[in-house]
């Protein structure tokens, strides 16, 4: 029997471990009330949220840029790692779980400031006219408490979020990741044009050769049928780059070290904007033939249409909609679910007092993660393939002609 599965599952394990770097949620400034305690919620929340910074490893981060502005005071320019891990408030702007957050009371000392850490607490607050228990972090200065503000969000509150004191403008994992999507983007296509020209009339080879089927699919299984053989040539290039680009970002989200791990597609605010994207690519394009049928159904009764335009129009809105939240909860689910499948080697080894536990778990964890790894990159390929597709196929509803209008054209 071959050794080469056992020897995957093993890599497999070792490298999410890697990229579980921060289970241990003992480094200070990171706020727990229960230093060297696993918090298996809190680490996987962390891991799937943005952050200001990579953690590489306990104690070792990747800074990113912050570029941060509040009224008061204006723009304020940095580098996260400025915050030593914590330990230092820069303008009143603080870093907490890997998020910078601003210091609430403005008789907080400006510039570079030495903090204790920042820590979390319960408490009751008025959250939509109900009571209910939050989470609110403190930076320790001196002796005294300072409360933070977290940062500005667009939801309304809806995600309980809302606009603070500040709005931060900076790069972040997930903005880096998709930076670096693009950058790959850009290099990989110029390569593969280089390719095209150098080998016209021949048989593709290297690079080319490698994403031609890919080109292949996405017109003939995509662009053809979904759009319509007449228009589909001038929506290839916004498909091409709605697939690829999704599909860059699952992979790095894959890769469980820098500068890998980010969960881009993950994130609302991303996926909302593709969303948007498909929303306005398709009404602006949208013929006649396809508000006729919105707004006045022809051949239906008055009185049936009464019903059928307010559903027609609220279509408009649910399918982007629709687009936004399954590639969210797609991608957000399988890094949920590795991320919890790897920390069962911290429940089972009990915070590493039980040797026999942790490596139950490891096995256990590592097994079926080496599994879950297999199906998150399916699913990395076919969430940009179904993201693209019924985009098509919406261009495609708006662009298609009535059998009067082809009659006519005929």
């Amino acid at each position: 029997m071959s050794n080469k599965p056992i020897i995957r599952i093993a890599l497999t394990l070792f490298i999410s471990i890697l990229g579980f770097n921060s289970a241990w949620a003992n480094e200070e400034g990171h706020g727990e009330e229960n230093p060297g305690k696993y918090d298996p919620v809190g680490t996987v929340m962390n891991h799937i949220s943005d952050a200001n910074e990579f953690h590489v490893w306990e104690g070792v981060h990747v800074p990113l840029p912050c570029f941060v502005y509040a009224p008061e005071t204006g723009w304020s320019f940095f580098s996260s790692g400025v915050f030593e891990h914590g330990h230092k408030a820069v303008d009143r702007y603080v870093i907490n779980h890997g998020r910078v957050n601003r210091i609430a009371d403005a008789s907080f000392p400006m510039g570079e400031v030495h903090i204790e850490g920042v820590h979390g607490k319960k408490e009751m607050m008025l959250v939509k006219g109900k009571e209910k228990e939050v989470e609110v972090f403190y930076a320790h200065h001196d002796g005294k408490e300072y409360k933070l503000d977290k940062p500005s969000t667009l939801d309304g509150g809806m995600m309980g979020g809302g606009i603070t004191s500040f709005y931060d403008f900076s790069i972040t994992k997930n903005v880096f990741t998709m930076m670096l999507a693009a950058l790959l983007l850009i290099v990989v296509f110029t390569a593969v044009r280089n390719g095209y020209r150098k080998n016209e009339g021949k048989a593709p080879s290297g690079i080319q050769s490698f994403f031609e089927p890919f080109f292949v699919f996405i017109r003939d299984e995509v662009a053809k049928p979904m759009i319509g053989q007449k228009h589909y040539e001038r929506f290839m290039p916004f498909i091409m780059t709605l697939f690829f680009f999704i599909l860059f970002c699952n992979l790095l989200g894959l890769m469980p070290f820098f500068p890998g791990g980010s969960n881009v597609t993950g994130n609302l605010a991303v996926t909302m904007v593709l969303a948007v994207f498909a929303f306005i690519v398709t009404n602006v394009n949208g013929n006649s033939h396809y508000w006729q049928h919105i707004f006045w159904m022809p051949g239906i009764p008055a009185w049936v249409k009464t019903i059928l335009t307010p559903v027609e129009v609220l279509g408009l809105f649910i399918k982007p909609f629709s687009l936004m939240i399954r590639l969210f909860a797609n991608i957000s689910a399988g890094h949920i679910i590795i991320l919890s499948l790897i920390g069962l080697i911290f429940v089972f080894g009990e915070n590493g007092t039980n040797f026999g536990g942790g490596v139950v778990g490891a096995i256990v964890g590592g097994a079926f993660t080496a599994f879950m790894n297999l199906i998150e990159l399916l699913v990395a390929f076919l969430q940009a393939f179904v993201f693209a597709m019924l985009t098509a196929s919406y261009i495609g509803a708006a662009v298609e002609e009535g059998h009067h209008d082809e009659a006519h054209h005929a």
